[in-house]
């Protein structure tokens, strides 16, 4: 049963559970989100979210999970047998099984990038006669997610290696990988701080990201940076109730989850003294920093300005291929945790129930980038369609639910017990914890939600 496999180390578990929060959202989300809302005045409020909002809720997540010993669903139905709650787990369960669904072929698009930036193919656009080498790189991408068979192919391969990692289990899949992925990612992410910082205008970048005009600061500002702090947390996902389930009953929540937090935070930090002293030097901040546009566009611009392009071109796509990866194996284990816990079935049974049906339902993201496009619901092709519903709306009501949940309808013995390991940590930091979770948190939460609504 899932309930009595642990992860086999401390720094196992950090890796893993780190490796389930950082992700895309780190790597592409936060750049952007940081640019388009004033640049160091959404930092401030971007670490302020996390620091006082998201680890209280992490925790909440974590109590679930280490106290029941149960999947995202289970932990909710064990602590509340004979109510609805459970639902809330399924809603988490749901979300992240949509989100896996479409991050599928994100990580295939970086998959297919990385391939062209070892053989030198992505930087053949400066011959196609397009005066503009920004065009260029758009009409590449554009006609490489448009495409039907090559970015399903890829698809395929990741939810392939996806397959592969899962089966193996929580300590030789999912941990073992953690502990060779993160320090790759650390690696290479202080590789590119070091080489941005080398940059002509490295001090602009740097001005423009750690020096704040709080004249910028609106209350959409607000609204974004909290939006971001819960979503590169993975919260509201399910992921942090599983992986937690995991945590031998030892685990000291609060420091796993200030450390989780900081090393996060670390992550979005370095990409953003990777990207804007990039951006700066070579005249590319006038430039929309969006999701796709700043990986698949933006940067092979900067790296095709350097030398030795086809070098940083693949180290970068490497490092966005270990964060994809660890977010795609994250989020899969949400199900495929609930169908050994539920189901009672062995791991590579579960895995394949989970998995295989997502070959067809990330092939129609993938095709509804091209030939299937002209599909729409509520004017939305499938892809963008699976992203909104999961993450702007059902990703905020299970935190807001998660919230209500254990700060209102169990006991409260319950998590003052999770949280101080009974009574082996400091208790005015669990009650503030609680009351972070008991009444700010939920009344936030909907205001994120109501905004994403009403976009």
């Amino acid at each position: 049963m899932a309930a009595k496999t642990q992860f086999g180390s401390k720094i196992g578990l950090i890796a893993a559970t780190v490796g389930s929060a950082v992700g895309l959202g780190n790597v592409w989300r936060f750049p952007a989100e940081t640019q388009a809302n004033g640049g160091a005045a959404f930092l401030i409020i971007y670490i302020i979210c996390i620091c006082l909002l998201g680890i209280p809720v992490m925790l909440a997540e974590f109590a679930l999970g280490r106290g029941t010993g149960k999947d995202a669903l289970g932990a909710f139905r064990k602590l509340a047998p004979r109510k609805r709650w459970w639902l809330t787990g399924a809603l988490a369960l749901l979300a992240s099984y949509l989100i896996l669904s479409f991050y599928m072929v994100v990580a295939a698009w970086t998959l297919e990038y990385l391939w062209q930036s070892v053989t030198g193919d992505l930087y053949t656009v400066s011959k196609t006669g397009v005066e503009s080498i920004d065009m260029s790189f758009r009409m590449k991408m554009n006609e490489y997610i448009s495409e039907s068979w090559r970015p399903l192919i890829a698809t395929f391969v990741i939810i392939g290696i996806n397959i592969f990692v899962l089966m193996k289990g929580v300590q030789k899949g999912i941990e073992k990988m953690s502990n060779i992925m993160m320090p790759v990612l650390f690696m290479l992410l202080l590789i590119f701080a070091a080489v941005s910082l080398s940059f002509p205008k490295a001090g602009e970048g740097l001005a423009y990201f750690f020096h704040p005009d709080f004249s910028k600061i609106t209350p959409a500002v607000v609204i974004n940076a909290l939006g971001q702090a819960f979503f590169s947390l993975s919260l509201g996902m399910g992921i942090l109730i599983t992986y937690s389930a995991y945590f031998p009953k030892k685990t000291n929540l609060i420091t796993t989850a200030v450390t989780v937090s900081a090393l996060d935070l670390v992550v979005a930090l370095l990409m953003g003294i990777i990207i804007f002293p990039a951006v700066m030097t070579f005249g590319l901040d006038g430039e929309s920093l969006e999701g796709a546009t700043l990986v698949f566009v933006t940067l092979p611009e900067v790296f095709s300005s350097m030398p030795l392009t086809r070098l940083w071109s693949s180290l970068f796509f490497l490092l966005l291929l270990v964060a994809a990866l660890t977010s795609t194996i994250s989020l899969a284990e949400v199900s495929t945790a609930y169908a050994v816990e539920k189901l009672g079935w062995k791991r590579k049974k579960s895995c394949l129930a989970v998995m295989l049906p997502l070959f067809p339902l990330s092939a129609l993201c993938s095709l509804s980038q091209g030939v299937l496009n002209h599909i729409r619901i509520l004017g939305q092709n499938i892809f963008d369609f699976f992203d909104t519903i999961a993450t702007n709306l059902m990703l905020p009501a299970a935190a807001i639910l998660t919230c209500i949940f254990i700060g209102w309808i169990i006991p409260r013995k319950y998590f003052r017990g999770e949280l101080t390991n009974h009574g082996k940590t400091n208790k005015l930091i669990t009650k503030a914890v609680i009351w972070v979770v008991r009444y700010p948190a939920p009344i936030l939460i909907a205001v994120i939600l109501v905004a994403k609504m009403l976009e």
